[in-house]
Protein backbone atom coordinates (compact mmCIF):
# COMPACT_ATOMS: atom_id res chain seq x y z
CA UNK A 1 0.00 0.00 0.00
CA UNK A 2 2.82 2.37 1.30
CA UNK A 3 4.31 1.81 -2.26
CA UNK A 4 1.42 2.71 -4.19
CA UNK A 5 1.15 5.83 -1.79
CA UNK A 6 4.65 6.93 -2.97
CA UNK A 7 3.80 6.75 -6.51
CA UNK A 8 1.05 8.83 -6.07
CA UNK A 9 2.63 11.21 -4.51
CA UNK A 10 5.36 11.11 -7.13
CA UNK A 11 2.32 12.09 -9.91
CA UNK A 12 0.92 14.70 -7.99
CA UNK A 13 4.33 16.38 -7.35
CA UNK A 14 4.07 15.98 -3.28
CA UNK A 15 7.41 15.82 -1.41
CA UNK A 16 6.82 12.44 0.60
CA UNK A 17 8.99 13.36 3.70
CA UNK A 18 6.76 16.48 3.90
CA UNK A 19 3.19 14.22 4.22
CA UNK A 20 1.19 14.81 7.57
CA UNK A 21 -0.64 11.41 7.93
CA UNK A 22 -3.60 10.00 9.76
CA UNK A 23 -3.80 6.00 9.57
CA UNK A 24 -7.42 4.78 10.84
CA UNK A 25 -6.46 1.14 12.34
CA UNK A 26 -3.61 0.06 13.94
CA UNK A 27 -3.43 -3.69 13.43
CA UNK A 28 -1.46 -6.01 10.61
CA UNK A 29 -2.40 -3.28 8.29
CA UNK A 30 -2.68 0.16 9.33
CA UNK A 31 -0.17 -0.59 12.49
CA UNK A 32 2.23 -1.41 9.52
CA UNK A 33 1.43 1.15 7.23
CA UNK A 34 2.54 4.05 9.85
CA UNK A 35 5.58 2.49 10.50
CA UNK A 36 6.57 2.32 6.86
CA UNK A 37 4.97 5.81 6.14
CA UNK A 38 7.00 6.86 9.33
CA UNK A 39 10.48 5.18 7.82
CA UNK A 40 10.07 6.97 4.61
CA UNK A 41 9.87 10.56 6.14
CA UNK A 42 6.30 11.02 6.52
CA UNK A 43 4.61 12.57 9.66
CA UNK A 44 1.85 10.33 10.92
CA UNK A 45 -0.13 12.47 13.17
CA UNK A 46 -3.10 10.27 14.38
CA UNK A 47 -3.79 6.01 14.52
CA UNK A 48 -6.42 4.54 16.17
CA UNK A 49 -8.00 1.41 17.07
CA UNK A 50 -11.30 -0.62 18.75
CA UNK A 51 -10.75 2.11 21.68
CA UNK A 52 -10.42 5.34 19.59
CA UNK A 53 -8.04 7.55 18.28
CA UNK A 54 -4.75 9.31 19.36
CA UNK A 55 -3.61 12.98 17.81
CA UNK A 56 -0.70 14.75 17.96
CA UNK A 57 0.32 17.71 15.79
CA UNK A 58 3.58 17.23 16.09
CA UNK A 59 3.82 13.77 15.43
CA UNK A 60 3.57 10.37 17.38
CA UNK A 61 6.49 8.24 18.22
CA UNK A 62 5.04 5.10 17.15
CA UNK A 63 7.92 2.83 18.67
CA UNK A 64 6.08 4.06 21.71
CA UNK A 65 2.48 3.67 20.43
CA UNK A 66 3.30 0.00 19.40
CA UNK A 67 4.86 -0.95 23.20
CA UNK A 68 1.85 1.00 24.77
CA UNK A 69 -0.14 -1.46 22.50
CA UNK A 70 1.80 -4.64 23.11
CA UNK A 71 1.62 -4.02 27.22
CA UNK A 72 -2.25 -2.62 27.49
CA UNK A 73 -4.02 -4.10 24.40
CA UNK A 74 -5.43 -1.28 23.36
CA UNK A 75 -4.49 2.73 22.60
CA UNK A 76 -6.55 3.55 25.48
CA UNK A 77 -5.03 6.05 28.17
CA UNK A 78 -2.07 6.37 25.80
CA UNK A 79 -0.20 9.47 27.45
CA UNK A 80 0.61 12.81 26.02
CA UNK A 81 -1.85 13.11 23.38
CA UNK A 82 -5.38 14.04 22.12
CA UNK A 83 -8.10 11.59 22.62
CA UNK A 84 -10.56 11.16 19.93
CA UNK A 85 -12.95 8.73 18.34
CA UNK A 86 -12.99 6.83 15.46
CA UNK A 87 -15.10 9.01 13.61
CA UNK A 88 -13.48 12.48 15.11
CA UNK A 89 -9.89 10.97 13.51
CA UNK A 90 -11.31 11.00 10.00
CA UNK A 91 -11.95 14.79 9.98
CA UNK A 92 -8.61 15.66 11.64
CA UNK A 93 -6.29 17.69 8.87
CA UNK A 94 -3.86 16.03 7.14
CA UNK A 95 -2.32 15.22 3.72
CA UNK A 96 -3.10 11.31 3.60
CA UNK A 97 -5.61 9.59 5.40
CA UNK A 98 -5.26 6.19 5.31
CA UNK A 99 -8.05 3.94 5.90
CA UNK A 100 -7.19 0.69 7.26
CA UNK A 101 -9.92 -0.41 9.53
CA UNK A 102 -13.77 -1.12 8.13
CA UNK A 103 -15.49 -0.66 5.54
CA UNK A 104 -17.74 2.04 5.23
CA UNK A 105 -16.14 4.39 7.20
CA UNK A 106 -16.56 7.88 4.89
CA UNK A 107 -19.77 7.99 3.72
CA UNK A 108 -22.31 10.42 2.39
CA UNK A 109 -22.88 11.87 5.98
CA UNK A 110 -19.17 12.75 6.80
CA UNK A 111 -17.13 12.89 3.27
CA UNK A 112 -17.66 16.59 3.47
CA UNK A 113 -15.87 16.85 6.85
CA UNK A 114 -12.98 14.54 5.71
CA UNK A 115 -9.87 17.47 5.51
CA UNK A 116 -7.20 15.11 3.65
CA UNK A 117 -5.76 15.25 -0.36
CA UNK A 118 -5.64 12.14 -0.52
CA UNK A 119 -7.66 9.15 0.50
CA UNK A 120 -5.86 5.63 0.87
CA UNK A 121 -8.43 2.55 1.15
CA UNK A 122 -6.30 -0.12 2.90
CA UNK A 123 -9.08 -1.80 4.24
CA UNK A 124 -12.07 -3.54 1.94
CA UNK A 125 -14.55 -0.57 0.75
CA UNK A 126 -13.95 1.61 3.66
CA UNK A 127 -15.63 4.09 1.51
CA UNK A 128 -19.44 4.28 0.71
CA UNK A 129 -20.41 5.07 -2.76
CA UNK A 130 -22.18 8.17 -1.89
CA UNK A 131 -18.94 8.97 -0.18
CA UNK A 132 -16.87 8.44 -2.81
CA UNK A 133 -18.98 11.04 -4.88
CA UNK A 134 -18.46 13.82 -2.75
CA UNK A 135 -14.77 13.20 -1.90
CA UNK A 136 -14.70 13.19 -6.31
CA UNK A 137 -16.72 16.57 -5.98
CA UNK A 138 -14.31 18.01 -3.45
CA UNK A 139 -10.81 17.13 -5.48
CA UNK A 140 -10.07 14.68 -2.90
CA UNK A 141 -8.09 12.03 -5.01
CA UNK A 142 -9.45 8.23 -3.38
CA UNK A 143 -6.81 5.50 -3.80
CA UNK A 144 -9.19 2.60 -4.48
CA UNK A 145 -8.57 -0.51 -2.34
CA UNK A 146 -8.74 -2.86 -5.65
CA UNK A 147 -5.08 -0.81 -6.37
CA UNK A 148 -4.06 -0.38 -2.81
CA UNK A 149 -4.33 -4.19 -2.00
CA UNK A 150 -2.83 -5.76 -4.62
CA UNK A 151 0.29 -5.85 -2.78
CA UNK A 152 -0.22 -9.03 -0.49
CA UNK A 153 -1.97 -11.15 -4.08
CA UNK A 154 1.01 -10.48 -5.40
CA UNK A 155 3.69 -11.56 -2.59
CA UNK A 156 1.24 -14.92 -2.51
CA UNK A 157 2.10 -14.81 -6.38
CA UNK A 158 5.66 -14.28 -6.00
CA UNK A 159 5.88 -17.23 -3.22
CA UNK A 160 3.79 -19.35 -6.20
CA UNK A 161 6.54 -18.78 -8.66
CA UNK A 162 9.38 -19.52 -6.35
CA UNK A 163 7.67 -23.01 -5.70
CA UNK A 164 7.02 -23.92 -8.96
CA UNK A 165 10.62 -22.86 -10.20
CA UNK A 166 12.40 -23.97 -6.54
CA UNK A 167 14.05 -20.13 -6.13
CA UNK A 168 14.43 -18.88 -2.71
CA UNK A 169 14.38 -14.92 -3.30
CA UNK A 170 15.37 -12.93 -0.64
CA UNK A 171 13.07 -10.21 0.65
CA UNK A 172 14.96 -7.37 -0.84
CA UNK A 173 14.56 -9.66 -4.48
CA UNK A 174 10.62 -9.39 -3.45
CA UNK A 175 10.61 -5.63 -2.40
CA UNK A 176 12.35 -4.74 -5.56
CA UNK A 177 9.82 -7.03 -7.81
CA UNK A 178 6.88 -5.99 -5.59
CA UNK A 179 7.55 -2.43 -6.12
CA UNK A 180 7.80 -2.80 -9.81
CA UNK A 181 4.63 -4.50 -10.28
CA UNK A 182 2.69 -1.58 -8.31
CA UNK A 183 4.23 0.82 -9.91
CA UNK A 184 3.56 -0.65 -13.42
CA UNK A 185 -0.27 -0.99 -12.32
CA UNK A 186 -0.22 2.61 -11.02
CA UNK A 187 1.14 3.66 -13.56
CA UNK A 188 -1.54 1.71 -16.00
CA UNK A 189 -4.51 3.01 -14.13
CA UNK A 190 -2.87 6.42 -13.90
CA UNK A 191 -2.91 6.66 -17.30
CA UNK A 192 -6.49 4.95 -18.23
CA UNK A 193 -7.78 7.70 -15.63
CA UNK A 194 -6.11 10.65 -17.29
CA UNK A 195 -7.13 9.29 -20.81
CA UNK A 196 -10.95 8.32 -20.01
CA UNK A 197 -11.63 11.04 -17.70
CA UNK A 198 -12.61 8.58 -15.07
CA UNK A 199 -11.45 8.19 -10.98
CA UNK A 200 -8.76 5.52 -10.43
CA UNK A 201 -11.20 2.96 -8.90
CA UNK A 202 -12.98 3.24 -12.40
CA UNK A 203 -9.54 3.17 -14.08
CA UNK A 204 -8.25 0.23 -12.48
CA UNK A 205 -11.33 -1.97 -12.53
CA UNK A 206 -11.53 -1.16 -16.20
CA UNK A 207 -8.01 -2.16 -16.53
CA UNK A 208 -8.23 -5.29 -13.83
CA UNK A 209 -11.51 -6.24 -16.73
CA UNK A 210 -9.31 -5.74 -19.67
CA UNK A 211 -6.70 -8.20 -18.37
CA UNK A 212 -8.79 -11.05 -17.69
CA UNK A 213 -10.80 -10.73 -20.74
CA UNK A 214 -7.49 -10.32 -22.68
CA UNK A 215 -5.88 -13.76 -21.20
CA UNK A 216 -9.18 -16.00 -21.61
CA UNK A 217 -9.41 -14.37 -25.46
CA UNK A 218 -5.70 -15.57 -25.50
CA UNK A 219 -6.35 -18.93 -24.08
CA UNK A 220 -9.28 -19.55 -26.81
CA UNK A 221 -11.85 -20.34 -24.00
CA UNK A 222 -14.12 -17.88 -25.70
CA UNK A 223 -14.72 -17.58 -29.32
Amino acid sequence: MVMVIERACHRLDLPFADQRCIVQGFGNVGGIAAQELASKGATVLGVSDISGGIYSEAGLDLGAVRAWVGDHGTLEGYPEVEHVTNSELLELPCDILVLAALEGQVTGDNAHRVDAKLVVEGANGPTAIEGDAILSERGILVLPDVLTNAGGVTVSYFEWVQDLGRLFWTRDEIRARLAEKLADAFDRVWALSEEKGISLRQAALVAGINEVAGALKARGIYP
